[in-house]
């Protein structure tokens, strides 16, 4: 379900009715109607990069933005989900929709009197917004699958970008890495190049198929191009051309790879402006809330500072996005040590244990919290003896700020605090602690 919020954005959107809920089956035909409707806006967009996966495609979608913005390029971007107000998922040439030009296409789309789904109708209206806003590329993230959302109705795009496929929304997109890929794989068009994220055996098997079928030419991490740490430093080698580039500012080992995954696809669209320069400040310059970033003002943080406490904020949901989440834990708990403390709210659609197993830690503490923004939230009290069962000290708060409280008033050492285990949380966090820029 989509959180329906206060802004005036969420609100117009409340106000136009039921038809704009979840639940409806994914296909196209609705929004290729809707768009024909509408003039076609999204066949007079700038050149597209286009960017699926299960995990990493948001933050690479950071990377592409700001590497863009670093060679001169006036970018747009499309980005899910929002984590406060629906403005965040629309950049226009950088800057996120104003409330009036968002509820003016947000009522050019219900004046048709068609029935969307809710993301149609972002997706509709921000077609509208990009094709009316002189830009020189759009960075386009995939909101869930591929084949049937409701991006894909671009045609051909300048480069198809698909991050690591891992298993999530498995009720809509199957229950096995194989079916999950088949529906990545629908961004595959003929006449784009597809970079691809290093991938299980048989997520790149099925991408490779789509793509021999397609005639589309793959650059694959591990075959045609590839990136690494190297002294701190972010490493890309493809067939022609070899980046040194200084580290991600994003927290974490997995930004290696997504800013890596960035660059190769900026290097798969062969455009000069991509200097090295370039795409070494970009690297340096991405921004994308919620994912491991530092909180250091608002109510949750001043109370954690107040102890001498560290908190941080990321929105690991599931099992491959909480693995990468444990690692960037051990290397600074390696770099730093500090005690341990989750808090965790989560929903009833996730793999509690999967997201738990990887972030298990001994003598941990952790507190689940409810999700207010979300109506699918998980028990608190069930969410903690899940805990309890992979070794936390687990108890329970009933808030964001309550549980703030509760870790910071912990015996011994300040402890390093982690807010996690759903972007819906991530949101709420992050609107008590200066929202999203």
């Amino acid at each position: 379900m989509i959180a329906s919020g206060r802004d005036p954005v969420s609100l117009r959107l409340a106000e136009i009715g039921h038809e704009f809920d979840h639940g409806m089956a994914l296909k196209l035909d609705r929004i290729e109607a809707a768009l024909q409707k509408l003039g076609n806006p999204h066949k007079q967009l700038p050149p597209v990069l286009h960017v699926a996966g299960t995990n990493g495609k948001g933050s690479t979608c950071a990377f592409l933005r700001a590497m863009c913005e670093a060679a001169g390029l006036r970018a747009h971007v499309f980005s899910s989900p929002h984590l406060i107000v629906p403005n965040e998922r629309v950049r226009l040439a950088g800057t996120l929709a104003r409330d009036d030009q968002f509820i003016d296409t947000i009522d050019r789309v219900a004046a048709l009197g068609v029935t969307l789904p809710y993301f149609e109708v972002l997706t509709a209206a921000a077609f509208l917004m990009f094709a009316e806003t002189p830009a020189d590329v759009l960075v386009l993230e995939v909101g869930l699958g591929g084949t049937f959302d409701a991006t894909n109705v671009i045609p051909t795009p300048a480069v198809a970008t698909i991050a690591p496929i891992a298993l999530d929304h498995m009720a809509i997109l199957g229950d096995t890495i194989a079916k999950i890929a088949g529906e990545k794989a629908g961004i595959l068009k003929r006449g784009a190049p597809g970079v691809i994220a290093r991938q299980t055996d048989a997520a790149m098997h099925v991408l490779e198929t789509r793509a021999e079928a397609l005639g589309v030419t793959l650059s694959r991490c591990g075959v045609e191009w590839d990136g690494w740490r190297a002294n701190g430093r972010l490493c890309v080698q493809t067939q022609d051309r070899f980046l040194d580039l200084p580290a991600p500012n994003l927290e974490g080992l997995h930004q290696f790879d997504n800013a890596a995954l960035a660059a190769a696809t900026l290097l798969a669209w062969d455009d000069a402006r991509f200097s090295d320069d370039a795409l070494a400040d970009g690297v340096t310059r991405a921004y994308w809330p919620g994912r491991m970033q530092r909180l250091t003002r608002g109510a949750l943080a001043d109370i954690a500072h107040a102890r001498g406490a560290e908190l941080w904020l990321d929105g690991a949901h599931n099992p491959h996005g909480a693995a990468a989440l444990g690692r960037t834990l051990a290397e600074r708990e390696a770099r730093a040590p500090k005690p341990r403390v989750l808090i965790c709210g989560m929903l009833t659609t996730k793999d509690v244990d999967g997201v738990l197993a990887p972030l298990a830690h001994e003598g941990a503490h952790f507190i689940s919290v409810p999700v207010p923004s979300s109506t699918a939230a998980q028990d608190p009290h069930k969410l903690a003896e899940a805990a309890r069962r992979h070794g936390f000290i687990a108890t329970t708060a009933a808030s964001l700020v309550d549980a703030i409280k509760d870790a910071a008033a912990l015996p011994g050492e300040p402890p390093r605090i982690v807010i996690c285990g759903s972007l819906y949380l991530a949101g709420d966090a992050l609107a008590l602690s200066g929202g999203v820029s």
